[in-house]
């Protein structure tokens, strides 16, 4: 149940925000090697790297709160368009011959 959840949930992240996603993977690796390695400077930088970056997604979601609520879009063709609709054509087997 949960590794079929865990890459959906990967995904739309990186496609919210992929640059804290990035920042969020870089340093969680670098806090599981220094973790591991027992390299506390690596551990804590990484650590410090993960807050950073969630911090900074949470500023970027609020700043685009802030903004505005959705951008009106902007289309390039008319809703309906200004020349007639062509005939149905049909095939008629009588003619075929």
């Amino acid at each position: 149940m949960i590794n079929t959840l865990w890459p959906k949930f990967l995904k739309a992240a990186y496609r919210k925000d992929p640059l804290a996603s990035f920042f969020v993977t870089v340093g969680s690796v670098d806090a599981v090697i220094g973790g591991l390695g027992a390299s506390w400077s690596l551990f804590f930088l990484g650590m410090g790297t993960v807050g950073i970056a969630i911090i900074l997604r949470f500023w970027l979601l609020k700043r685009s709160e802030i903004d505005g609520a959705t951008p009106i879009p902007e289309y390039y063709l008319p809703p309906n368009s200004s020349r007639p609709q062509l005939p149905i054509l049909n095939r008629n087997k009588k003619h075929l011959s």
